[in-house]
């Protein structure tokens, strides 16, 4: 096992642990979608996550201080749903946008 991936599945875990159970590993086993738009890699010995276009970086290596930033975010993204969701949706899904992630 590569350290990205066991780095991707303690990440996993720990934010399965939190609540986030929509969560699910990529075919890569370093990346894990947390939900449409809301994606955490594990490279460079760091965790990165990009919402929308926008990247981030987890400053730390710890999967634990990640899983909470990430989510606290994916909760705050669901309460407010960002403008970039509908278009990356519909670009994702086609036209029949339904409420699932």
């Amino acid at each position: 096992m590569t350290e990205a991936r066991a780095a991707a599945e303690k990440l996993h875990a720990e934010l399965h642990g939190l609540g986030v159970t929509s969560a699910y590993e990529v075919c890569d086993g370093m990346t894990i979608s947390v939900w449409i738009g809301l994606v955490v890699r594990y490279r460079d010995g760091f965790y990165r996550w990009q919402e929308g276009s926008v990247k981030r970086r987890h400053l730390g290596t710890d999967p634990v201080g990640c899983a909470m930033r990430v989510a606290r975010r994916y909760k705050e993204l669901q309460a407010d749903i960002p403008l970039w969701w509908d278009d990356l949706a519909r670009e994702l899904r086609g036209k029949p946008v339904q409420d699932y992630p």
